[in-house]
């Protein structure tokens, strides 16, 4: 089996080559298969890199750029300005067909425009959309689009539809994904005319549409898919995230009231550690950039080496399955259907 080459945007995100190539190592002892291209500074690059042990793993590379793009710089600024950031290096590598892959923990916007600018769309896909998934009480979900389009006509969210269930097919081996329409309730006269018009190209679609879910159907697992434009989607995301940093103060601070709250704490332990396994949001962490000719995953900007090694990984498996190309085959069968049937 040929060697699967990624990626990394090393200086990308708040802690920079401290976690990215620490997450490396680990990528390399978990993953087989793989081969990692560090992407960045290259002085402290090999200065982490002699720390782990790895300048002498033969699947570990090293390619200098020499600029950075910051969190708070604009798209423009990365796009114009520094285009020998490591954020572009590392896609320009995927665009030249030099690596398969790359992961990034920078800044989301930049990350996006400069992906769009450099690997263009696959022919058919008008706009990319941020693809993650949720934990849920029936399995997980996948979420589209999560910030990319605030704005969406029906044709994109069919798009993004048709874009999440190849993506689940992919990751997590479902033949036939459930896909829902997220709305402001599941009745077919609720919503907007752009929702209402997105459910029925959905419908007329072949992929196997749930219909309209509504916010609670996020995280109980009701479909594999669920789509929305970037504006709700990117709200209900950081709402769950708020949601998760509540629950967890709550119960550390009733833990904490008094004596007999810390041994309840004690006896609990094991079933609090189990949930926070569970819902540990490092699991979940490395969002899709679908729709492009390339595979870009973005990670968590705050994102530790767990967090962003699951990214990784995310990435290896989005290769091994040749995400991009099955995209742009079904939508070249999607137009060659709508061009039968006009005929």
């Amino acid at each position: 089996m040929a060697q699967k080459k990624i990626a990394l945007d090393a200086m990308g995100g708040d802690h920079g080559p401290v976690v990215t190539v620490a997450a490396a190592k680990l990528a390399l002892d978990e993953i087989a298969g793989i081969e990692l291209v560090l992407v960045g500074d290259r002085d402290q690059l090999e200065a982490e890199v002699h720390k782990h042990n790895l300048q002498q793993n033969a699947l570990i590379s090293i390619h200098h750029a020499s600029e950075v793009v910051d969190m708070d710089d604009l798209p423009v600024v990365a796009l114009k300005k520094k285009k020998d950031s490591s954020m572009r290096v590392a896609i320009n590598l995927v665009k030249e067909g030099k690596v398969q892959a790359c992961v990034s923990a920078g800044n989301t916007g930049a990350l996006m425009a400069t992906s769009k600018f450099v690997l263009k769309t696959i022919r058919g896909i008008s706009r990319p959309a941020i693809c993650t998934v949720l934990p849920g009480i029936n399995g997980r979900t996948h979420m589209l689009d999560l910030g990319a389009n605030p704005d969406c006509t029906p044709e994109n969210l069919a798009e993004f539809a048709l874009m999440g269930s190849i993506l689940v097919q992919s990751v997590d081996g479902i033949r036939n994904p459930r896909v829902g329409l997220l709305n402001i309730g599941s009745e077919e006269m609720k919503g907007n005319e752009t929702i209402k018009r997105a459910a029925q190209l959905i419908a007329e679609s072949r992929l196997n549409y749930y219909g309209f879910v509504e916010g609670d159907d996020i995280y109980k697992g009701t479909v594999d898919v669920i789509v929305t434009d970037g504006f709700v989607g990117n709200v209900s995301l950081k709402t769950g995230e708020g949601l998760a940093a509540l629950v967890n103060h709550v119960l550390q601070t009733e833990f904490r009231r008094n004596w007999l709250t810390r041994l309840s704490a004690i006896c609990a332990m094991p079933v609090l550690s189990s949930v926070k396994r569970r819902l540990d949001p490092r699991r979940y962490n490395g969002a899709s950039l679908l729709g492009l000719n390339g595979i870009v995953i973005k990670s968590h900007g705050s994102a530790d080496m767990s967090s962003f090694l699951n990214a990784i990984k995310i990435a290896e498996i989005e290769v091994e399955n040749n995400v991009p190309q099955r995209i742009s085959t079904e939508i070249d069968n999607y137009f060659s259907q709508v061009e039968e049937a006009v005929t």
